[in-house]
């Protein structure tokens, strides 16, 4: 399960997801991408399933780049609970994802393996997502 090792601060507050991503929004280090169209959060455990998916689709024949990590706690209070008596209990993690973000890249298959596996990561994710590539711009 993807999470921070360590933080300086347990609790964080919730925070802005509106906005355009100026940072990570070109592939860096493979030929194909899988960008983002909407902005919102993005859970570790869906991470992770889009992780193994991916892994279990290539079999060692290419690579794979995580592009995004999640270091935002998000607390949870529990169920019928009284308002008050202080912040909840660290639930789960996320990372902040603005549209423009690229989330995964593969590199070192064809270009129609690579969209199918990418089509199969998108049906795990919150919101839409687009296919891009390092060669057609």
């Amino acid at each position: 399960m993807l999470a921070p090792k360590r933080v300086k601060y347990r609790k964080s507050q919730r925070g802005k997801r509106k906005g355009i991503a100026t940072r990570g929004c070109l592939i860096g280090f493979g030929e194909f991408g899988l960008k983002s169209l909407e902005n919102g959060w993005l859970k570790n455990s869906q991470i992770e399933s889009v992780r193994v998916i991916l892994a279990r689709q290539l079999r060692k024949s290419g690579k794979l780049w995580l592009r995004v990590f999640p270091d935002k706690s998000v607390t949870k209070k529990p169920a019928e609970t009284r308002m008050g008596k202080g912040k909840g209990d660290l639930d789960h993690w996320v990372c902040v994802v603005r549209r423009g973000r690229i989330l995964f890249e593969l590199g070192g298959i064809p270009e129609d393996f690579a969209r199918y596996c990418f089509r199969l990561a998108a049906y795990k994710l919150p919101f839409k997502t687009k296919f891009v590539s390092r060669f057609h711009k």
